[in-house]
């Protein structure tokens, strides 16, 4: 079999890479019109950070895993064709800053239907809101090449940091199709792919609707659950009560359970904020707008998280960090990953930013320029000023510095040596613990005035 993915991005180059690893037998394509992506791709520096992913693209790399720009070749060699490419929300006309952008979606369903090359298999593996389908079977059919196509509805439900332990034991695979004799070849299809290595009870099929629905869903309740405990913590600090012993007694109820309870600064990445926001369109747009509103609440939570830790730390130095350097310890929006997209630490460094305060960066994976590109700052821009530094270790970076705020949970974080950091800082030292990494009280032993989420 030969399968081609459009889309060498955090979704496509992981699963086809695990694809490669467990179907020896099939020929994997990735393609990407980006030149520099699908380099970086060819060697051993790639374009994304995930703990064991490198191993795999080595290990499967040009023997049946290949890399490449040429999309029209390879789409028109292949019998399925996987579509994973970004779907933003619009940031332009109607459903701006809700809506999700799928002119990359539409792009692809087009240049398929103009390679031709036989009847294909088409797989959404982006997230798209409901109902996507008919759009790219539409222009499918539209082109009268003479081919005929099947839609196949395939959502990712990775979590960065452990996608690769996601790919190869996954809770489960969905596989939406339609309701005819050849969509169920189809989805037989896919599933035959993915039955190499995941047992057949954890192959969901549905229809095309469902399935498409199910991930935005998804991502919406993980969300929810966040904003839920992010919520209790501020109700924490105010009457004494510790987030994370709430947290852990009602995570034992089972109708409950423990996961994705932890209380922070506030959930990032690419997917939780644009999903419900997509999420929150499709209701005003199918009449809906009670619906739309509570999940319109679960973002104003997060915000709220963010901008409630921004004033903890103004309210705690005196009312002003102008004059003040500021540690930031992690960046990316959770730990083993360099992505930093929609992270919590974007809007809380730009308000301290704006309050004059400057800023020391480490983050173990994020790069310098991914940092001033998501904080909106031109490298020029910083020749002449003092205001942001980098460093290349989190205890170089509070040399110095009033205050720590630790933004992302690396693990590394937890073996620094507190009290050398105490003693390398001006005082009185400030700890902003926004992971609830450290134990409060150990930290004040030391020295320091410390903070956390949801503890006093």
């Amino acid at each position: 079999m030969n399968i081609c993915c459009i889309g060498a991005g955090y979704v496509g180059g992981p699963t086809m890479a695990m694809i490669a690893k467990k179907c020896p037998e099939i020929q994997v394509n990735v393609v990407d019109l980006n030149a520099s992506r699908i380099a970086d791709w060819n060697s051993e520096t790639l374009p994304i950070y995930e703990p064991g992913l490198l191993e795999i693209v080595l290990e499967t790399r040009n023997r049946n895993l290949f890399f490449s720009t040429d999309v029209d070749l390879h789409v028109k060699a292949a019998e399925i064709i996987f579509i994973s490419v970004n779907t933003p929300t619009k940031d332009y006309g109607a459903g701006a800053g809700h809506a999700a952008d799928l002119r990359f979606v539409e792009s692809c369903a087009r240049g398929i239907a103009k390679v031709g090359g036989g009847n294909k298999i088409v797989v959404e593996k982006s997230t798209v809101p409901v109902r996507t389908a008919q759009m790219v079977k539409e222009i499918l059919n539209a082109s009268q090449n003479g081919h005929s196509y099947q839609i196949v509805s395939n959502p990712e439900f990775l979590a960065e940091g452990t996608a690769i332990n996601d790919l190869e034991k996954p809770d489960r695979v969905l596989i939406g199709g339609e309701n005819s004799e050849e969509g169920k070849v189809a989805i037989d299809k896919v599933a035959g792919i993915y039955s190499n290595w995941v047992d057949r009870s954890r192959i969901i099929t549905t229809n095309l609707w469902s399935s498409e629905l199910s991930k935005l869903t998804a991502n919406a309740f993980l969300a929810q659950r966040i904003s839920s405990i992010n919520a209790i913590s501020a109700l924490c600090e105010e009457t004494g009560a510790n987030v994370d012993e709430v947290a852990e007694a009602i995570g034992t109820d089972t109708r409950i359970g423990p996961k994705f309870l932890k209380s922070s600064v506030g959930f990032g990445g690419s997917c939780f904020q644009k999903d419900i926001l997509n999420l929150s369109y499709l209701c005003k747009h199918f009449g809906l707008p009670e619906v739309a509103e509570y999940w319109d609440q679960v973002i104003k939570m997060n915000e709220h998280q963010k901008e409630r830790f921004v004033r903890k730390m103004l309210n705690e130095m005196f009312n002003t960090v102008s004059g003040k350097r500021i540690a930031i310890l992690g960046y990316a929006f959770k730990k083993d990953t360099n992505d930093a997209r929609e992270s919590p630490a974007i809007s809380i460094c730009r308000r301290l930013l704006e309050e004059k305060g400057s800023l020391n960066f480490f983050d173990p994976q994020v790069s310098n320029h991914s940092i001033l590109d998501t904080l909106g700052i031109k490298k020029d821009d910083l020749e002449n000023q003092d205001s942001i530094r980098f460093f290349d270790s989190a205890d170089k970076a509070c040399v110095n510095c009033n205050a720590v705020a630790l933004l992302t949970e690396w693990d590394e974080f937890r073996n620094l040596d507190l009290e050398k950091v105490y003693h390398s800082m001006q005082k009185p030292a400030y700890f902003f613990d926004g992971r609830n990494l450290f134990d409060l009280e150990d930290v004040k032993k030391i020295g320091f005035r410390a903070f956390g989420i949801g503890r006093s």
